[in-house]
């Protein structure tokens, strides 16, 4: 094995088709949740700015993550719900390649959340302007497939 970081080939592997889905959770106060569900945010639609955001993000995995291979996605579905405490985002990322889509599923999810989070800081903020209670919990692969 050579020292430093490298791409592996996958150049010689088949074609086969991938689904990857990944989840987690940004814990928010209830009135925040609240402000999201009654469209009160200031910046915008936070579910469907984060849809979005989860979309580029797939997408742009191979650009943030060094030895990522760029891999052409057959599609990326993404679900948002609030919970009693907690945004929840789970991300379905499909594509027919020679390496799998976890890390772009992983990245999606966690990018949604992360333009949650930007979008409702003025709500999260306590008076010194930390965030005592807001957090990412559970990023995780849900599931991994391969083949057929």
């Amino acid at each position: 094995m050579t020292s430093g970081a490298r791409m592996v080939n996958v150049g010689e592997k088949p074609l086969v088709k991938r689904v990857a889905q990944a989840e987690a959770r940004l814990r928010l106060q209830p009135s925040t949740l609240a402000a999201i569900r009654d469209k009160r945010i200031e910046k915008g639609d936070v579910l469907e700015i984060a849809r979005t955001a989860a979309i580029l993000g797939a997408k742009a995995t191979p650009q943030l993550l060094p030895l990522c291979h760029p891999i052409p996605l057959d599609g990326i579905e993404v679900e948002l719900r609030l919970e009693p405490d907690a945004l929840y985002a789970r991300v379905t990322v499909r594509a027919t390649w020679r390496t799998g889509v976890e890390m772009e599923a992983l990245t999606a999810t966690a990018l949604a959340l992360l333009t949650a989070w930007d979008l409702v800081k003025p709500l999260e903020k306590d008076s010194t302007g930390q965030y005592p209670t807001t957090q990412l919990d559970g990023l995780r692969v849900v599931e991994k497939v391969k083949g057929p």
